[in-house]
């Protein structure tokens, strides 16, 4: 049964420690004479070697600390939860009852981690605190005729995390992916396939080709503001008249336009899969309905939010906002802004006057990502939506968050940023990248070379090539999201393949391993019982299964953690700790040529061990593999 008191929840059925925390606070309660919930969320985990910790102070009472702490040990009583209590000071530190703790954990790791229709990877480490509620997430969302390039690794990868963790929560998730697929930067590239475009290279390649074309087209418009005395570009000047075109529902051009779109979308569904990332909505800037726009805009002068910008203020306003809110190939209304424009009037609130209609009628994409987000609402009715965006764009975000907010939309205050740092290096308009599917190559052909330098393991290896591809992108990834999400860092494709220290191939040989421990045990005749009441875990008496066992009964804590915090490093530090902890276990919690009862109930500790160690990789989006 689940208890529930203000914003906290306690269930044992999905979290052993919550039973022994819920103990601990009744005993503090009762000492105290506070309620039941303050008590439980003074309840901390300790420090190495201690269970959990109270400290004293943080309930505010009148009396002194050391004279309540003294108060709470007198009146300690042991039981099946609790071993001992010991005073540090005002702080008060607890010992859970080791054989029952090993039991109950265990007992629970290997019930839940059985496949159901609802979780067909187990739910250990699921709750229920999301049920009811419904979130979108925005993430990935490339532009279309690029190729999926590394910086949009880390808007993919932590939205997949995010997606993974709200379903983990109970929560009814919905995967959006918004394609920047609308805009001037598609009349330009337009133009530039009518000069440099080939049907031939189209057939083979049109991702390729189309990037190539996109940055020949680029070039002509830097080269012609360079021998221009006013920066005027002619190519500029025409694909704003042809993404006109496309507003104004010029078939010829929008079948151009579509023909990209779809060219590009067969594309990344196939990178899509390979990073083992799905969709629920493939949605895009050119799906946000018309009316909606008009909509939009009209609900925005009726709110008195617009303001009329000439050509010049446009011209200077996008010179000071363009390093933090240009993003890739988007148009934000640059030096060829049309005269009178309109634009939000957010000077009052240190925002700016972001234009969201040009003098030629064309509208800026922030007026779709505003009425974008009201399609959203009527579509899903979401409790929450998450956008998944760079925080080269922090700016645009705020905007258009306060658009939405002071229009008096109903569901303003449910959108949150979830921002991440730049990876430097990248330039889509310079050619200067590093496209992923390549990223994805070079890192399988590492692994692959170093996984022939062993012949008796590639024995064991049914396709070496799918093993050393999944490998690669653990090592990928696991670079990629080992740090906090705000911090920026230079691409550099040896870091992200390196084989030393905490590595995805590090990881992914943790869990290879622990698979292996039930075949070699096999060959002994040991094989898993099915029933752990069958299993004697009275003889785990090692200190290292003690430390192994209590940091797998935190894994619902750490997915809690992870959920307050947005941090994918949350989730990859834990599982580092479990296999440095399994690393370190090795010599003593030996399991062939022991005898029967403790062969098993060591084979239980390592099969349980391994079903959360996947588990935390699975929420990462990771393939755990059983032999490489």
């Amino acid at each position: 049964m689940t208890r529930t008191t203000d914003d906290l929840s306690i269930n044992p059925e999905s979290s052993c420690l919550d039973a022994y925390r819920s103990s601990i606070a009744t005993q503090i309660s009762s000492s105290l004479d506070i309620p039941l919930s303050t008590a439980y969320e003074g309840v901390d985990f300790g420090k190495k070697g201690i269970d959990f910790t109270v400290a004293i102070p943080r309930f505010r009472l009148k009396e002194k600390p050391a004279i309540l702490a003294d108060k709470v040990v007198s009146e300690f009583t042991p039981n099946e939860y609790l071993q001992s209590i010991t005073r540090d000071g005002i702080f008060l530190h607890y010992i859970c009852h080791t054989t029952n703790l090993i039991r109950t954990v265990l007992k629970q790791i290997y019930t839940l981690s059985k496949p159901t229709g609802s979780h067909p990877h187990g739910s250990y480490g699921c709750n229920n605190s999301g049920s009811g509620k419904q979130i979108v997430i925005e993430f990935s969302s490339p532009n279309i005729a690029k190729p999926f390039h590394a910086g949009h690794l880390r808007s993919t990868i932590i939205g997949t995390f995010l997606a993974n963790l709200f379903d983990a929560n109970g929560w009814k998730t919905i995967r959006l992916n918004y394609l920047g697929d609308w805009g001037k930067q598609y009349g330009l590239l337009a133009i530039g396939f009518q000069r440099y475009g080939s049907e031939e290279k189209l057939t083979n390649n049109a991702i390729l080709h189309l990037f190539e074309v996109y940055v020949r087209v680029n070039k002509d418009v830097e080269n012609e503001k360079e021998n221009n005395p006013n920066k005027f570009s002619p190519t500029n000047q025409e694909a704003k008249e042809l993404f006109k075109k496309m507003e104004d529902n010029d078939k010829e051009t929008l079948d151009l336009w579509k023909r990209f779109r779809d060219l590009s979308i067969v594309e990344y569904e196939k990178l899509y899969r390979r990073l083992n990332v799905r969709f629920d909505v493939y949605g895009g800037e050119s799906l946000v309905k018309e009316d909606l726009i008009m909509d939009s805009l009209e609900k925005l002068r009726s709110k008195n939010l617009l303001t009329k910008k000439t050509e010049r203020e446009s011209r200077i306003g996008a010179a000071a906002l363009a390093a933090e809110t240009i993003s890739d190939g988007q148009d934000i209304g640059d030096d060829d802004q049309a005269p009178d424009a309109l634009a939000l009037d957010f000077d009052q609130y240190n925002l700016g006057k972001p234009v969201v209609q040009k003098g030629d009628g064309t509208t800026i994409y922030i007026l779709r990502d505003i009425a974008g987000a009201r399609q959203r609402y009527q579509l899903y009715n979401f409790n929450k939506m998450i956008y998944v965006i760079g925080d080269q764009q922090d700016l645009h975000v705020r905007q258009f968050f306060k658009a939405l907010s002071l229009m008096e939309e109903p569901f303003a205050d449910e959108l949150e940023h979830v921002n991440f740092g730049k990876i430097h290096g990248m330039s889509s308009r310079k050619g200067e990248v590093k496209f992923l599917s390549d990223i994805l190559d070079a890192s399988k052909e590492a692994m692959l070379d170093q996984m022939k330098k062993n012949d008796e393991k590639m024995k064991d290896v049914t396709d070496p090539e799918y093993t050393s591809d999944e490998v690669g992108m653990t090592c990928v990834k696991i670079q990629d999201m080992s740090a906090k999400r705000a911090h920026a860092y230079t691409f550099d494709l040896q870091r992200m393949t390196s084989f030393e220290g905490d590595t995805g191939a590090y990881l992914q040989y943790a869990h290879v391993r622990l698979c292996s421990v039930q075949r070699k045990v096999a060959l002994d005749g040991i094989i898993p019982r099915d029933n752990p009441d069958l299993i004697d875990t009275t003889l785990l008496t090692e200190p290292k299964v003690r430390e192994l066992v209590f940091a797998l009964a935190s894994y619902p804590d750490v997915v809690k953690t992870a959920m307050k915090n947005y941090e994918p490093s949350t989730i990859v530090s834990y599982c580092f700790k479990i296999s440095h902890l399994v690393s370190s276990a090795w010599e003593t919690l030996i399991v062939r040529g022991q005898e029967t009862e403790l062969a098993q109930a060591r084979l239980y500790v390592f099969q349980c061990t391994r079903s959360v160690l996947a588990s935390a990789m699975r929420l990462l989006s990771l393939t755990p593999l059983d032999r490489m």
